[in-house]
């Protein structure tokens, strides 16, 4: 990778993430720690204001606007490939999101790569001869939950077939025996719980904060209860 590429990769993992320590950025770009402290320099050069806070590392300061990125022909294709599996794997409300995303990103391509996303878009196919059958779009809302840290409160359909309602602080979704599953602590067990997204028949944003702290990833939780 040259430098030019580089300082552009090094500003589009600032612009991606809160804090990115030195070592993150070495590790990620195959350098010396020393060099990032030279590239960090430059982007200050080119006008950039690369804030540093002991010990989350760099972060782009509040308030400066970045220009728009561009993608490559290689990258929108990718792009595009996400999109149709969410349009098979996902639900509804996530499939809605990625296809609006996928537009804004078209919308900024050159003529020729267009064309050439257009033309990769009509060769895709995801064969799924048992899809999952999706009755809700909850996911979007799930996410919103675990990017916000906000309780939510859900009417769920056990493996027994018992309803029951329930307020969850979603931990993380898993996408595995082909099901999305939201491993989440329950506030009627007071315990880590692991739901099966299609068995949830309402989510109710609660807007009310984390009360739990320190929450187990779930992967974790699950690598434990199986």
């Amino acid at each position: 990778m040259n430098r030019i590429d580089r300082l552009f990769g090094i500003l589009t993992t600032l612009q991606s993430k809160k804090h990115v320590t030195a070592a993150h950025l070495a590790d990620k770009y195959e350098m010396s720690v020393r060099t990032v402290y030279r590239d960090i320099k430059a982007l200050e050069e080119l006008g950039i204001p690369v804030g540093f806070e002991q010990p989350k590392g760099y972060f782009i300061v509040q308030g400066y606007f970045l220009p728009p990125l561009s993608f490559t022909a290689d990258e929108a294709n990718s792009l595009i490939l996400m999109a149709s599996l969410a349009e098979k794997f996902a639900d509804r409300s996530i499939a809605r999101h990625s296809n609006s995303a996928l537009s804004k990103i078209k919308a900024v391509l050159k003529s020729a790569d267009k064309d050439k996303t257009n033309r990769f878009s009509d060769h895709i196919n995801i064969y799924n001869p048992e899809p999952t059958k999706t009755e809700n779009d909850y996911l979007i809302d799930i996410q919103a939950s675990i990017t916000q840290q906000i309780i939510i409160a859900i009417d769920y359909t056990d493996n027994a077939n018992v309803k029951t309602s329930r307020e969850v602080e979603p931990t993380g979704l898993v996408f595995y025996n082909m099901e999305w599953h939201l491993v989440a602590w329950c506030w009627k067990r007071n315990d880590y719980r692991d739901f099966i997204v299609k068995k949830i028949s309402n989510i109710t944003c609660t807007k009310q904060p984390f009360q739990k702290k320190d929450h187990i990833k779930a992967v974790d939780f699950l690598t434990w209860y199986k």
